[in-house]
């Protein structure tokens, strides 16, 4: 494939991306966040298809929501690109263009199971450290007959680390893989001042895997791979298996001004043990959007408890909730707290590592199953700790929204025990 690399629409390609462009053969890319990788890459599968008439482009992430980020780049590009045309009106998951030439856009999933039976030209895994390994076993025959017979079987891989190990870290080692590192500080678009704002707001560690693109040992990690990944099901529980003599319990992240997302996750507590049933997130939408989503999850489940974050933005939607559904509504902020036990006004402060280590406990005795949902692996994987100068752990995540969510759904266990009601 020969390819001329062109600067357009404004963008102006950085070396490291020209060399991508122009590169034959299989690629992975390490890249930090906003560094460009999707950009590059969406480019070079309008070049693969438009040069090579007749290819085959798949494009898979591990979530439908991640390979159709990309799979819209691709086609903006391609509305833009004159050396090729659609041949008829594109869908959400497949673009056929002029030359014969198609793009399809998938999930992974779990297993790769719904990607069985393609045959392709050139595979792209978008966030592929999060990709299960299972998924590389089926992927790698669909290549095959396009490598031998054609010469092309081009695989791309791009993706922030999610720590050692696996298909996506082999790949750096692997001699059929040309591979790039290209940590933030690398991007020239990318002011300095937001550079150091990041490294004074995010650990050491978070900061070295999402913006410097490092391999972090996944012993860092808070919940180890293995064990979330036993404890994750692929049952899709649903309210109608609720029995008899359990509840339900709603854990909310409030996104903080000026973005972020809001995370909702809902357990179900039967006895000591808890089910995650539903995982949900939203962005960028008003509080009112918020606050009438958790009335409607309350009108389906009927919650005993809602544990909302009430810092921030978070504690005027409690407010509301409060006037709505009553003493239901308890905020969880790390911050001290009154209760009343056995007739008597406490205080007790209920910090991260509070919560974060009941789910840790719930997780390593078998308490809780969690539903197979790959943003909830992706935010539990992101989680880390370390020791600062003074000996105390510090937890936090880049991804982290979900997890809180989780944490405090989850701390219905201390809850119960606690028989905890807030003035």
């Amino acid at each position: 494939m020969v390819v001329i690399v062109m600067d357009g629409d404004g963008w102006k390609w950085d070396n490291w991306q020209r060399e991508v462009l122009a590169h034959d053969g299989s690629i992975t890319l390490r890249c930090g966040r906003q560094s460009g990788k999707s950009e590059v890459v969406s480019q070079k599968a309008v070049d693969f298809a438009a040069v090579n008439g007749g290819v085959s482009v798949l494009i898979i992430a591990a979530s439908q929501r991640q390979s159709s980020l990309l799979f819209e780049k691709v086609n903006s590009k391609i509305q833009s690109d004159s050396r090729v045309d659609y041949s008829e009106r594109p869908t959400m998951t497949k673009a056929l263009l002029s030359n014969g030439s198609r793009i399809y856009c998938v999930p992974a999933g779990r297993t790769g199971y719904s990607i069985r039976g393609f045959t392709i030209d050139m595979l792209i895994a978008d966030e592929a450290a999060y990709i299960p390994e299972e998924v590389w076993v089926a992927v790698e025959p669909m290549i095959a007959v396009s490598r031998s017979q054609r010469g092309f079987g081009y695989i791309v891989l791009l993706s922030t680390p999610a720590g050692k190990g696996g298909y996506f870290y082999n790949s750096f080692t692997d001699k059929d893989f040309r591979s790039w590192h290209i940590p933030i500080t690398m991007c020239k678009r990318i002011s300095k001042s937001f550079v150091a704002r990041k490294r004074q707001t995010l650990s050491k560690l978070q900061f070295a895997q999402e913006y410097l693109a490092e391999f972090i040992d996944e012993y860092q990690q808070f919940f180890g791979t293995a064990l979330l990944k036993e404890r994750m099901s692929f049952i899709d529980w649903s309210i109608k298996e609720k029995q008899s003599d359990s509840s339900f319990y709603l854990g909310v992240d409030v996104a903080r001004y000026g973005g972020d997302e809001n995370a909702f996750v809902i357990c179900e507590l039967h006895g000591k043990n808890l089910k995650v049933v539903k995982c949900h997130t939203t962005e960028r939408v008003s509080t009112t959007d918020t606050i009438g989503r958790i009335v409607e999850f309350d009108r389906i489940y009927g919650f005993k408890r809602v544990f909302i974050d009430d810092a921030g933005v978070g504690g005027g939607v409690t407010d509301v909730l409060i006037d709505k559904l009553g003493r239901r509504v308890v905020g969880l902020n790390n911050s001290s707290k009154r209760f009343v036990m056995a007739g008597e006004e406490h205080k007790k402060g209920i910090l991260k590592e509070d919560l974060y280590s009941n789910v840790l406990m719930l997780l390593e005795t078998g308490r809780l199953d969690m539903i197979d949902d790959l943003d909830l692996l992706r935010s539990l994987k992101s989680i880390t700790y370390e020791y600062n100068d003074a000996g105390k752990v510090k937890i936090g995540g880049s991804y982290s929204h979900l997890a809180e969510a989780l944490v405090r759904a989850c701390w219905c266990i201390k809850d119960k025990g606690l028989k905890l009601y807030l003035f």
